[in-house]
């Protein structure tokens, strides 16, 4: 690192970024999460990292954009943290798994299933991914009090998008089609691909991190005829509950302080 701290992927140094930071994976969602703080500006953008720092009830607080998976959501994360930001939360989407689950609900994870490599450099894979409660709170208040369809469970992680959907192309079939069937009946909500990173990164780290996730679809929904129910690409409910929930936490850690 350099004398200002630069960190290598993000490029980001000394006095960049807020101790509060939202991470959606697309950068594209980045803009629109900015335009929620008090005078952002684009920081920089390099790679798939693009961030815009601004303030919200007067603090500091930053959107940087992960890319797809771990890998770079961990890279994100850690290197956010060297430069001060405690409390992360990822703004993103997924494909529902459990009936209940529809195209526009939220997800909330409070825990995710490790069926990425990551968070395998992190921990034993005995230890749970689990989100910070106090974000959970946050996340859940601000989806209630905005009168949004939400949902808090387990949500599956995994580094393959077509191994989930076209699983039956690949040469480990039977293993991802049975694991498949187990989350199913277990109930898992969702499945995406970097809470399991960034919920057990976070636990390494000692900083907090939560997740708001936005529907596309339910491809379980969909084998059931459920046809008539259209994909929803609109983040803006998900945008809306993680940028409240930051506030709340903002105002939270004023008067009780960060629990990190």
């Amino acid at each position: 690192m350099s004398a200002d701290n630069m960190q290598y992927h993000i490029a980001c140094g000394a006095g960049d970024v807020g101790k509060y930071i939202i991470l959606p994976g697309d950068p594209g969602r980045c803009e629109a999460i900015a335009s929620k703080f008090e005078n952002a500006k684009l920081v920089v953008s390099n790679r798939e990292f693009k961030t815009y720092t601004g303030t919200l009830l007067g603090e500091r607080v930053s959107v940087t954009s992960t890319g797809i998976g771990g890998p770079s959501a961990a890279i994100a994360m850690e290197e956010l943290s060297r430069l001060g930001a405690h409390t992360f939360i990822r703004v993103g989407t997924c494909g529902g798994i459990n009936m209940k689950v529809k195209s526009g609900d939220l997800v909330i994870p409070v825990s995710a299933i490790r069926h990425e490599g990551t968070s395998r450099e992190y921990a034993p894979i005995e230890y749970p991914a689990t989100a910070d409660f106090t974000v959970v709170s946050a996340l859940t208040r601000a989806a209630d009090e905005l009168n949004y369809s939400w949902h808090t469970g387990v949500v599956h992680c995994k580094d393959s998008f077509y191994g989930q959907h076209e699983p039956d192309r690949m040469p480990v079939a039977d293993e991802l089609k049975s694991k498949w069937d187990a989350w199913r009946r277990l109930g898992v909500l969702a499945s995406e691909m970097e809470s399991a990173a960034l919920f057990t990164v976070a636990a390494a780290l000692g900083v907090r991190a939560g997740t708001v996730l936005s529907v596309i679809w339910n491809q379980e929904r969909k084998a059931a005829g459920f046809t008539d129910e259209e994909d929803c690409h609109d983040t803006s409910r998900a945008i809306d509950v993680g940028v409240r929930a930051l506030a709340y936490l903002i105002e939270k850690d004023r008067t009780f302080g960060a629990d990190r």
